[in-house]
């Protein structure tokens, strides 16, 4: 039986001992040559002594046209052949360099993994896989580090993405990640044989280097339209867009899938940065405050380093040498890289208005230190902002300092106690007035505070904001400031767009703000690609979702406590029994106190669905009573009664088995209530048309 040329040998193996030169065909297979050891020319007549009719198998004899499979096996030139061509000597049969160059990449790679998950040295490896070179194989460095976590526990695999994350351009260039990855989807198929989960976890990894900014977002429609219908990329590619990258708070959910985000909170870490820096002043150690630093793991956050050092350098003007010698020397060692030294320098700048309250001339101090910097050549000053005075920003006086810092301490204690009424008095007594700057200032610390804490203080911080009352023109001020801030605040708070953008949907559903007010909120931002429009894009597709209101409410657990919120059932069953206990004869009041404690003001839409359903049924207009007096305190808003109108244009037909006359009754009721300025005047009995949920057509 036959073997082919590339069942027996592989040519990229073959020794240049074995070949040495073109016309040096192969040893057959399982002959050994007397020669061997030695460079022996052959011709294509045979010196063996043997004639030169076919073999036995039927191919080689003198003549022939040889084997159907030996095409590569025994390829050699002869000098008499017609089509021979003597520029073909220059071109040895020996394996290429750049395969021998990828066989030592790769053994090395494998190696450089292994020991980064010994050690977790994000340095080190840095700088082994900086030294090795080959820049060009980087992408087997990727593929490598993601495969063996994908079989490791969840330690390993947010190891590997952290690495990436930290590698990234610095070191990796983004084409390399972006060609590792697609390796990686490519032999997805080979992964399932050795690891079971493989299609989930890869996903996950790929969402994640999404979430990170080191994979664009096209590069899961691009794998899709090129990987086979039937592969294990694709469903890889549609578990990541569909059951992580799609999901609410998405980023944080991805962030925290191994661990990541648990094990070391952004407190904890600006605590520890501020005691080594206050040790390296009393010591002036800067080895030890380098290994501390080193020891923090967080090349990403680097920039809080600097710009903590530049305010003590500013603080404590007698040792602004020893301060900035040490940022020199962490530059020059290349523990903190450019790009973090001029991002924490550019934070300070973003803050310097709000500094000098505490540094009278901050400005100045500042602007000395960028020249010191610059001069000792670790500082590229043209990577700054400009530090010039800007007039429209004034300086914030004493009172509004002192009330944010009554603000943070009634916030806090706030989240601890979960005391509305305790949050109300507490601002009360700081006299303000229905309407004042320092209500916007409230807003923003609060959300802000929330921002960096878990699910259960972000609940708390919307369900307080429903219960303040704010004028509508504060809480919109409150957001704007929010969205100015957004780029300095997403430093420290990564997932600021998905979270803000949330705040301001959960706004508009518990109706504190009108979804026009969005359009007002969206004017103040600078660009298409600034984080201000992403979050106002964002909540627009939150709030234009089918049953967004419901998804919006419990996306932080609802109800400020415990309690997942109330099954739509449930609410729609109260809602029938209030409703008939007041039609029965029950008190206004407390039909309207029933109504608000149901605490989901954007189901509201339903009691006037019902009410005006029963008072057509019935002919009995006590529940429109009702409706008039909730819209009458704003318990009921405009949005909900006109969605309320709505919902019973879309169920005449249905309702006309019941009620023949309602589509009568319905016009008659419709002009009634766009008499009492409940519904716009553009408003038709007949059908809607489209679903509205929270101002926004799904």
């Amino acid at each position: 039986m036959l073997k082919s040329a590339t069942e027996s040998i592989d040519p990229i193996s073959v020794s240049p001992i074995e070949v040495t030169s073109p016309r040096s065909p192969r040893t057959p297979r399982g002959k050994s040559n007397s020669n061997k050891g030695s460079p022996v020319k052959h011709g294509r007549h045979s010196q063996s002594g043997r004639d030169g009719h076919p073999s036995k198998g039927g191919s080689g004899g003198k003549g022939t046209w040889g084997g159907l499979l030996d095409s590569e096996g025994g390829y050699y030139l002869d000098p008499n052949d017609p089509n021979y061509d003597s520029s073909e000597e220059n071109y040895p049969i020996t394996p290429s360099k750049t395969s021998v160059d990828l066989e030592e990449f790769k053994k090395k790679a494998t190696v450089i993994v292994e020991e980064y998950f010994a050690t977790d040295d994000i340095m080190s490896t840095a700088n082994e896989l900086r030294d090795l070179g080959w820049p060009a194989f980087h992408y087997y460095f990727v593929k490598k580090l993601v495969s063996i976590a994908m079989d490791r526990h969840d330690k390993e695999k947010e190891m590997a993405a952290v690495l990436l994350s930290t590698l990234y351009a610095e070191i990796i260039n983004p084409p390399q990640v972006y060609k590792g990855f697609c390796k990686l989807v490519g032999s997805s198929d080979d992964l399932s044989v050795d690891i079971p989960d493989a299609v989930d976890v890869l996903a996950v990894f790929i969402a994640r280097a999404v979430v990170d900014d080191i994979l664009p977002p096209a590069f899961l429609t691009k794998q899709m339209a090129s990987l086979p219908k039937d592969s294990k990329g694709i469903e890889v590619i549609r578990r990541a867009e569909k059951s992580y990258l799609s999901a609410p708070l998405h980023s944080e959910t991805i962030l925290r899938r191994w661990g990541g985000s648990k094990n070391t909170t952004v407190e904890e870490v600006k605590n520890k940065i501020n005691d080594l820096l206050i040790e390296y002043i009393a010591s002036g150690d800067k080895a030890e405050a380098c290994r501390c630093i080193k020891d923090l793991k967080v090349p990403f956050f680097h920039h809080e380093i600097v710009k903590r050092v530049l305010i003590l350098a500013m603080e404590r003007q007698t040792a602004e040498a020893l301060i900035l010698d040490f940022l020199k020397v962490a530059s020059e060692e290349g523990l903190i890289n450019a790009s973090q030294i001029s991002k924490g320098f550019n934070r300070l700048i973003d803050t310097i208005d709000d500094l000098s309250l505490d540094i009278p001339n901050a400005r100045d101090l500042l602007q000395s230190l960028i020249s010191k910097a610059a001069s000792e050549g670790w500082l590229c000053a043209s990577s700054l902002k400009s530090l010039h005075f800007r007039r429209e920003k004034q300086v914030e006086d004493s009172t509004i300092k002192l009330f944010k810092t009554k603000a943070t301490s009634i916030i806090q204690e706030y989240f601890l106690t979960g005391d509305i009424i305790e949050v109300i008095n507490s601002l009360e007594s700081e006299n303000l007035s229905p309407s004042t700057p320092l209500n916007a200032i409230f807003i923003k610390k609060l959300i802000t505070l929330a921002m960096d804490r878990k699910n259960r203080e972000k609940e708390m911080a919307s369900v307080l904001l429903s219960s303040l009352c704010f004028p509508a023109e504060d809480i919109v001020t409150g957001f704007v400031m929010l969205i100015e801030s957004a780029e300095d605040t997403a430093l420290d708070i990564p997932a600021i767009v998905e979270d803000l953008a949330m705040f301001l949907a959960r706004a508009v559903v518990d109706e504190v703000l009108a979804p026009l007010h969005l359009d007002e909120i969206g004017n103040q931002c600078e660009g298409q690609d600034s984080i201000g429009s992403k979050v106002l894009r964002l909540a627009r597709s939150l709030l234009g979702a089918r049953l967004s209101g419901e998804r919006i409410l419990r996306c932080w657990g609802g109800g400020g406590s415990n309690r997942t919120g109330w099954e739509i059932d449930d609410v729609k069953d109260k809602i029938g029994k209030l409703l008939e206990e007041y039609d029965s004869g029950g008190d206004l009041r407390e039909a309207c106190r029933c109504i608000k404690e149901l605490g989901m003001p954007f189901f509201h839409h339903e009691v006037v669905k019902k009410a005006l359903v029963t008072v057509m049924e019935k002919k009995n207009e006590r529940l429109w009573g009702l409706l008039e007096e909730c819209y009458s305190v704003g318990l009921i808003t405009p949005n909900q009664m006109m969605k309320g109108f709505g919902r019973v244009a879309d169920s005449v037909d249905d309702l006309v088995l019941d009620v023949p006359d309602v589509e009568k009754q319905f016009a008659i009721y419709v002009e009634r209530a766009k008499k009492e300025g409940w519904l716009d005047p553009s408003f038709s009995a007949g059908k809607s048309g489209c679903a509205v949920e929270n101002g926004f057509c799904s």
